[in-house]
């Protein structure tokens, strides 16, 4: 007589067979949506700090303002200059969601994200295909734009 376990045949969470279904599904998600929607939601991801490949840039500039010179001062700032630019909504003129104007502190900001190619030497061919695109988020003040 022999006894299986009870999971065999069965996809649990966290399974290795399991994390690949969720990864077609949202490859069939992928699909579905416009070549502008799918570069708003790899700029999303830049801009929320879920993009390893992404580097988000603060300039002297807006800290300067946002702080009183001290480091303490300088990493507070830095945070809640992140925390806005999460936050942050887009116009209806921006659909691809890689610009955004907002203020922190009374001081105006702008978010700009570019897309360059893997060795950030040139813009990326193709911005909506993450395999060759490297994303830059630049906060900065009105000032520096």
């Amino acid at each position: 007589m022999t006894i299986s376990p009870p999971h065999q045949g069965q996809r649990r969470r966290g399974t290795a067979q399991g994390r690949r279904s969720r990864t077609k599904e949202t490859r069939m998600l992928d699909r579905n949506l416009t070549r502008t929607q799918t570069i708003a939601r790899l700029n999303d991801r830049a801009r929320l700090g879920l993009d390893r490949t992404a580097t988000i840039v603060v300039t002297s500039t807006l800290l300067a303002y946002l702080s009183d010179g001290t480091a303490k001062s300088f990493v507070l700032a830095r945070a809640r200059t992140l925390q806005a630019a999460r936050n942050c909504s887009f116009n209806e003129d921006s659909p691809e969601r890689d610009f955004a104007a907002f203020e922190i502190d009374g001081i105006g900001c702008f978010l700009k994200v570019d897309c360059y190619d893997q060795d950030l030497q040139y813009g990326s061919e193709d911005p909506a295909d993450a395999s060759i695109t490297r994303r830059v988020v630049t906060i900065m003040a009105r000032e520096d734009y």
